[in-house]
């Protein structure tokens, strides 16, 4: 039996290749969540959009928390079975009328595991809509053969490589639309995108980014943390944990992480 979702919504997510949306802590929490991003952004002197990437949530304690969630866990249990591995986390914040956008890509393009079984949980610190530059999803394409990218370093693309897939069919993409403390469900391999905020405030979620235990790197061995379940399977080195927010050691390894993931080296072969 599934522990959260109906047995209607995992037909969804099987078919269409996402699911949304569902309920992980209330308003008032995630509003808490952005205040803290915000007060680190204060400490830091910068923006947290393109510095908490790939491995964003060793940085902070709260941020394993949050991926620890149960609710967020049973739905992915749902989907890919009892023993989870988190294997990153980035955070995407855009500032009021902010330009910048997500072109249309795979997540399976750049992150280079095997099989093709990573469910992205996309939790909403702030509404997230048609306004404000919502996740929007390419439905059903993540039952395709993997989808040709090209990489387009334009400057206001979010993706650290600006990987992109053309010729879509604008017409068949679904907005996403989230309450604060809301989350979406996508598979890796569902194309999906984001464009500008065109609103007066902030658009600030966080993706975690969930594979089964017997899923492996294609290339070197990597860190990741087991979060539900047993692993069976000891494809990963174990991530190192935050003892407080920007511990410098768990900092350094996420700097050393994202300079690897912008260099291409993980990306599928």
């Amino acid at each position: 039996m599934p522990k959260l979702l109906t047995q209607s919504q995992i037909d969804h997510f099987e078919r269409e290749g996402y699911l949304a949306p569902l309920r992980a802590v209330s308003g008032d929490q995630a509003h808490e969540f952005r205040r803290r991003i915000e007060g680190i952004e204060e400490k830091l002197g910068r923006d947290s959009e393109g510095y908490f990437k790939i491995k964003a949530h060793i940085a902070m304690p709260w941020m394993v928390d949050l991926a620890c969630h149960p609710t967020i866990l049973d739905a992915v249990e749902d989907l890919i079975g009892p023993d989870i591995i988190l294997m990153g986390a980035s955070l995407f914040a855009k500032k009021a009328h902010d330009p910048r956008f997500v072109s249309w890509h795979q997540d399976s393009a750049y992150f280079g595991v095997t099989p093709s079984r990573e469910i992205t949980a996309w939790v909403a610190f702030t509404d997230s809509n048609e306004t404000n530059g919502c996740v929007r999803v390419m439905p059903g394409t993540h039952r395709e053969a993997a989808l040709s990218h090209v990489e387009k370093m334009e400057d206001n693309n979010m993706l650290a490589r600006g990987q992109t897939i053309e010729g879509l069919d604008e017409k068949k993409a679904v907005n996403l639309v989230l309450k604060a403390g809301e989350f979406s469900l996508h598979h890796e391999r569902t194309a999906h995108a984001s464009l500008a905020n065109d609103s007066n405030d902030r658009r600030i979620g966080l993706a975690f980014f969930y594979i089964p235990t017997e899923v492996r790197s294609e290339s070197t061995r990597r860190g990741a943390l087991l979060v539900r379940g047993n692993d069976r399977h000891n494809h990963w080195d174990v991530d190192p944990l935050p003892r407080y927010d920007l511990d410098p050691i768990c900092v350094a390894e996420l700097d050393r992480i994202w300079g690897k993931y912008r260099k291409g080296e993980y990306k599928a072969h």
